[in-house]
């Protein structure tokens, strides 16, 4: 149970960062688009507000409905998995000491940990066992919304900030700088909970976020000809 509750910490923390990615991004892509287009602050303060918003709602709506559904499933084969223990007790008996034999252990064993398994908590050891699931365990569709919309949120401050308050001939240039070194970062942190390789992580995220605006400024740029 503590290495699920962990687990469920660092990918609830990982959520975060990408989702703090994301605002940095999105955002990011559309102050400079707009700042392509023009050097008048209110309009790019309004488009970049406008985006904030806007994305930080997606977000949250996103994560609400898509914990939501996952919420659901796992309730709806959890009861099946209710209904057939009350339906065929020995049939599951004997399909919960498969899963331990395919395992490692030996048949008679096998059959003697699944018999103690159930009867201590019979639903409890095929949720585990069988689908992977902890029983009333379920995570939380409005933490997971309020979550996504913080955290995007968070990322979208920073190239909203960096646009508005550096003079003209400086602003794209280096909000461009900031935005691909707070990339770096998230990258880092995000492969890191990850346990995944992070130069690869950062270089992949700095690609992604120079080229969204590289291409929003050359759409700005163009349009605002």
């Amino acid at each position: 149970m503590k290495n699920s509750t962990m687990s469920q910490k660092l990918n609830i923390l990982r959520a975060g960062v990408l989702g703090a990615n994301d605002g940095i991004v999105s955002v990011a892509g559309i102050v400079i688009g707009v700042a392509g287009a023009t050097t008048e602050v209110r309009t790019i303060f309004i488009a970049g507000i406008a985006g904030l918003v806007a994305g930080a709602l997606s977000m949250a709506g996103g994560e609400y409905v898509s914990v939501s559904t996952q919420k659901d499933t796992e309730k709806a084969v959890i009861n099946k998995e209710k209904a057939e223990l009350a339906n065929d007790y020995d049939g599951e008996l004997e399909e919960l000491a498969d899963i331990y034999i395919e395992k490692g252990l030996s048949k008679d064993l096998a059959k003697q940990v699944a018999t103690q398994l159930m009867e201590k908590d019979a639903l409890a050891a095929h949720s585990e066992a069988e689908l992977g699931l902890q029983l009333n365990d379920y995570a939380n569709p409005w933490q997971a919304a309020l979550s996504s919309l913080f955290s995007f949120a968070v990322g979208a401050v920073l190239p909203l900030l960096t646009i508005l308050l550096l003079p003209p001939g400086v602003r794209i240039a280096l909000t461009f700088i900031a935005v691909l070194i707070a990339l770096a970062l998230t990258g880092y942190i995000s492969a890191y909970l990850g346990e995944a390789p992070k130069r690869n992580a950062v270089l992949r995220n700095m690609l992604v976020g120079m080229l969204t605006m590289l291409v929003t400024y050359g759409v700005g740029a163009f349009v605002g000809v």
